[in-house]
This record gives C-alpha cells, sequence and structure tokens, in this order.
C-alpha cells in the first residue's frame, strides 16, 4: 500500500478572538439541513461550536431541496446582518431564497437556495461552466440540481462581497463537490473572498475502492480521466478536481483520503481537517450503563420474538454485537465481518464456550416487504405477554385474598387461581407460537434474494441460525425507528443496548459510526483504512484498553485481517461482566477526546491560512 505522510503546511500566527470578530464564514454544503449522508452529521455536530465562536458572523448555506426542510427550518422575515441582506437582495432580484434558523442545537443562521427556480435557465448555466472552465455536464437530475445550486450560490457570495464591509474579511467554506461548482468562478472574478475547500470522500476514490480489491495498491497508477469516464462520473470528477485546486485551501477529513487525494485529484490538503462530534448530544449524567440495561432489553423482546419460537438460549449469556452504514460489501467491511463471525463461531463451539452472540446487520436495501413470519412471531409473541399479564393480575389479586384468611398457614397452590379460559388461552396461544423452522436470518423479504452478498455468504457458510450455532445473525435491511413494528425504538437507543459495534471497513475517509458507537458507552472495532482508526492509531495511547480496536488492514492480507478480528471478537466474548462494563467506562470517557471543541482547532488552521492566502 501506498504510503502516508503527515502534511506540514506551516501556518503564521493563530487564528485570534479580534480576528474571528471581523470575518465572516459561510459553510456551503449540499447536505446542510438536507440530510443525505455523512455530511450533515458532520455539519449538524459542529454547529454549536461554531455558533459559539463566530456568533452572528456564522452562516450556512444549502439546497431548498428537501421536502421534509419545514421540520428542520424557521424562516426569519427582517432584516439583522450581511447574510440576511444578501438573502433579501436576492429575493429583489427575483430568485427564491430563503433565511432563517437551522432547528438543530445551536441553532445556526442557514440561506436555502432553490435550485429548481433557476431551471429555465439551466442551458445557460452549463454552458458557462463549459465555455469558462471547460467542465461539461450531462443530463443528470442530480447533477442538474447541483449546477443550479452553485450558480445561485456564486450570486450569493457575490452579493455577501457587496453587503460586508471594507476591513472585514470573508470566508467561504465549500463542503464535497456537490457545493464546489462556484469555486473556479469565484476566482475568475476575483472576488474578495478566501476559499475552503473540504472533501469527505473523493467521488473517484469511492467508486474504485468498490470494484478493486487492490484499490490503495493502484492508486498511483490510475488514470483518473478515464477511470471517471468509466463510471460515467467524468463531470463530477472533473468539478472535485476544478474546486481542489481553485481553493486557497484544500483540506480533507483524515490521512487516509489526503493520499487519495494527492492521486486522484492531483493537488495535496494542505490540512487534515478531522471530523468529531457534540459531546453534549451524548453526555447522559453517567447514566450510559443504566440506559444500556434499559435499551438492552428492547433488544431482549426483538430476539425473543425471533429465535424463541424455534428454540432457546439464555439471554443473560448473551451478547449483542452490530454493524450499519450504507451498503457497501467491501468499503464497509461487511464481507470480512462475516467472515471473521463464521470463524468465531467455529472457536466458539470448539471450545464450548457457553454464551451466544447475536450480530445485527444494519443497512438498506431494497425489499418488497418484511418477512411475514416475523411480523408473525413478533405479534404472537405479544399476545402471549399481555396474555401472561391478565393471568398476573388475576392471581395476584385472588392470591392476597386468599392468604389474608386462610387458616393454619396453609400456603395456596397458585394453580387454583387460573381459571379454565386462561389456561386454554395460554396453552393455544404458546402452541400457535412455536414453530419447526430455524429463525429467519433475514427480517424482510429483499428484492435481490438469490444475488444478496451477504445472504449468499451466509447459505455458504452455513451460519444461518442453526439451534447449534453460537453466532446467530439478523440481517435488517432498513433504517431502526420507533414506528417501525419490530422495534419500537430510535437506532441510537438501540446501539445503546448492544455490547460492541464492528466496523472494519476497507474504505472510510472517516467514519462516524465507531465514534458515535464509543461515545454511547458502546466498546468498537475500527480498521486503519478508515479516517478514525488511523487517526486513533496515530494520537490515541492504548486505545484497546479505551474499548477501541484496531483491526490492521494496511499491512495485512484479508485472510490475516478476518483472523485478527475473530480473535478480537473471541477475547471480547470471554471477558467477564465486569470487564465489559469497565470497558464501557473507558470507551464513553475516550470519545471526549473527538468533542468539537477541541478538533476546531484544526478548522481554525484552515481559516487562518484562507485568509492569509486571500487576501
Amino acid at each position: 500500500m501506498v504510503q502516508m505522510k503527515k502534511n506540514k503546511t506551516a501556518i503564521k500566527g493563530r487564528l485570534t478572538k479580534k480576528i474571528i470578530e471581523n470575518t465572516l464564514l459561510s459553510e456551503i454544503a449540499w447536505e446542510a439541513c438536507n440530510q443525505v449522508g455523512g455530511i450533515y452529521t458532520v455539519l449538524r455536530s459542529k454547529v454549536p461550536t461554531m455558533v459559539e465562536k463566530f456568533a452572528g458572523n456564522y452562516c450556512l448555506v444549502g439546497p431548498y431541496v428537501n421536502p421534509n426542510v419545514t421540520t428542520e427550518f424557521e424562516e426569519i422575515k427582517e432584516i439583522e446582518g450581511p447574510f440576511s441582506r444578501a438573502a433579501a437582495k436576492m429575493r429583489e432580484m427575483g430568485f427564491d431564497v430563503h433565511y432563517g434558523k437551522w432547528l438543530v442545537t445551536g441553532r445556526p443562521k442557514i440561506v436555502l437556495l432553490n435550485p429548481f427556480s433557476v431551471f429555465d435557465r439551466l442551458g445557460d448555466i452549463k454552458y458557462q461552466l463549459w465555455e469558462h472552465h471547460h467542465i461539461e455536464t450531462p443530463d443528470d437530475d442530480l447533477v442538474d440540481q447541483v449546477i443550479a445550486f452553485g450558480f445561485l450560490t456564486n450570486i450569493f457570495v457575490e452579493t455577501v462581497c457587496g453587503k460586508k464591509t471594507k476591513s472585514q474579511n470573508y470566508i467561504a467554506h465549500f463542503h464535497e463537490w456537490m457545493a464546489a461548482t462556484p469555486i473556479p468562478e469565484i476566482r475568475k472574478a476575483n472576488l474578495p473572498v478566501s476559499i475552503t475547500f473540504t472533501t469527505h470522500a473523493t467521488i473517484l476514490g469511492r467508486y474504485l475502492a468498490m470494484n478493486d480489491p487492490e484499490f490503495y495498491n493502484h492508486l498511483p497508477f490510475f488514470d483518473w480521466l478515464q477511470e471517471s469516464k468509466n463510471f460515467n462520473i467524468e463531470s463530477q470528477v472533473k468539478i472535485e478536481r476544478a474546486a481542489a485546486h481553485g481553493s486557497h485551501v484544500f483540506t480533507t477529513v483524515s490521512e487516509v483520503t489526503a493520499i487519495e487525494c494527492q492521486y486522484l485529484l492531483g493537488r495535496e490538503p494542505d490540512i487534515v481537517t478531522p471530523n468529531g462530534i457534540n459531546i453534549e448530544r451524548f453526555h447522559v449524567l453517567h447514566e450510559f450503563q443504566n440506559l444500556h440495561e434499559k435499551y438492552k432489553e428492547k433488544i431482549h423482546q426483538f430476539v425473543m420474538a425471533h429465535f424463541f419460537s424455534s428454540y432457546t438460549f439464555d439471554l443473560d449469556k448473551t451478547l449483542y454485537f452490530f454493524t450499519s452504514g450504507r451498503f457497501e460489501f467491501r468499503n464497509k467491511g461487511f464481507g470480512l465481518s462475516l467472515e471473521a463471525l463464521a470463524r468465531l463461531n467455529y472457536m466458539m463451539q470448539k471450545e464450548n464456550i457457553d454464551m451466544t452472540v447475536v450480530m445485527f446487520f444494519i443497512t438498506k436495501q431494497p425489499y418488497h416487504s418484511m418477512n411475514p413470519e416475523v411480523l408473525q412471531s413478533r405479534a404472537v409473541m405479544e399476545e402471549l405477554r399481555q396474555t401472561c399479564q391478565n393471568i398476573e393480575r388475576r392471581v395476584g389479586a385472588q392470591l392476597f385474598k386468599k392468604a389474608a384468611s386462610i387458616p393454619d398457614n396453609k400456603l395456596p397452590q397458585l394453580s387454583d387461581f387460573v381459571d379454565d379460559y386462561w389456561r386454554l388461552r395460554f396453552r393455544r396461544t404458546l402452541q400457535s407460537w412455536k414453530s419447526d423452522r430455524l429463525p429467519p436470518v433475514v427480517t424482510h423479504n429483499l428484492v435481490n434474494d438469490t444475488d444478496d452478498p451477504i445472504l449468499m455468504f451466509l447459505r455458504s457458510a452455513n451460519l444461518v441460525n442453526n439451534p447449534y450455532d453460537k453466532v446467530k445473525i439478523v440481517y435488517h435491511p432498513d433504517f431502526i425507528v420507533p414506528a417501525n413494528p419490530l422495534w419500537g425504538i430510535e437506532y441510537d437507543q438501540f446501539t445503546r443496548g448492544c455490547n460492541l459495534g464492528v466496523f472494519p471497513s476497507y474504505y472510510e475517509p472517516w467514519g462516524y459510526t465507531p465514534l458515535e458507537s464509543i461515545a454511547r458507552g458502546v466498546p468498537a472495532v475500527t480498521s486503519n483504512l478508515s479516517g478514525f482508526g488511523d487517526f486513533v492509531e496515530h494520537n490515541i495511547s492504548n486505545p484497546e484498553e479505551k474499548g477501541i480496536i484496531i483491526i490492521d488492514k494496511v499491512k495485512s492480507t484479508f485472510d490475516e485481517s478476518a483472523q485478527q478480528l475473530a480473535d478480537e471478537l473471541f477475547k471480547f466474548v470471554k471477558q467477564s461482566r465486569r470487564e465489559r462494563v469497565e470497558m464501557r467506562n473507558k470507551s464513553e470517557a475516550a470519545s471526549v477526546s473527538f468533542d468539537w471543541d477541541i478538533l476546531t482547532k484544526y478548522y481554525d488552521k484552515a481559516y487562518l491560512l484562507s485568509i492569509q492566502r486571500g487576501v
């Protein structure tokens, strides 16, 4: 694999309070107030720190495209600063522009631009992009929206430049190629604005990694133009390259991705700006252990409904592992996790370990419907629960009366208090619930059941929830939300109830899932090919003691990495309950190192350098 080297861009001075007070900052992103993927999490979690630091000088810019935008956005009519004045000016010019608050923690000001409102000019916008910067754009829904949004953003930035005072700095910080089309035009017009561009993952790198198991070794030899044509993403890659080369400061989120940028975008990032989290969002006054027990009980209920109609196992000796993310089988490490789980199953059987592991794969795949058997089992178990509760209430009331009046301390027979109706109902419900079929591996009826990579592996490895399997699998191809009849809880509540997160990614520019996992007090597995894992490896001492297990995928083969992961999982299974509780405590404590209050220092360096270069 190509070697990673640490960036050493020299920066003079520091971003002082005086500079901040004299600087306007716009963060521009397609995912501002528009949840699509991980950048939404970056922006939303960083907002409280940015608002506290820049106050009224800070504003986000995003697209007015989300049909549910009103649930996150509150419009402000009054004029209150340069950003609102710029929005008002654009409305006077006839553009569909909204200014208000993004209703997340920190309540930042945000400007939303409606790309559909200028679709009648799309031909001219595309021609200008070609005429000025030699970037041709196909007829594609997303690309059309992106370049229309970029056209409006360019006008907004130009308008802000006209509304700011002469002594003020103005930084425009663009995130990803979907927000980046204004950068070359801003540079062409020589506007008085300092440009920072952050790529969170190169678009070409993501495609290549999904299709080349030797992606990192082949990085120096890819022809970016030919490969972008092969994947039909030439326009997107050209936009991204133009943004990287046109910005005053170019950043990315990890050293891993920095190497990728160097070869695929042709520019080495000036600064690495690692992603953080808002610790306040996860802070629960050290009650995470109580929350773990509370939500583990919810998972117990799912597991009983899913498995116990076929056979049972001891829930007090059961561990819950999970992985989640986009369905990118190799990139997200699903294949490696499955191989390690198969080996773990064999190791636990061989040593006759008196424990059970239930592994959840939470991802998004096309499906027709929920599996009727799964729903039926859940419904019958709920009926059984209600029947037991009714019997409990009846027995309790009659038992008390009988106990109070019984002579000679003679103990009553509890079965005497259950009438024939409830005996029959209990027996029928129990009989209707029991099944001689194996518990389903997947909870939904997939559109592509035959060729699904997860199911193909499980079938070939015979890891299909046999009674003798120590490792059970639940493949849930949809989000976990309260409205889901199988769960009735939020995703973050589900993760709090688990014992271990497993995320040994092959391609992961950063990786929020393991970071959010440890912030909830749940130990996590990551890899040194993920940005998060690489950062931990170089900045956190003894990470395994803090509940962060790093799988080596840089120097190891697939087989070696799978065995390392299996060994780590086996080691975790053999821990005592007390050891697991201690690791939960250490995991939660370690997450403080990733608070945005600490990690925004990297953005401070980028902004200061951007001001110095943009003057």
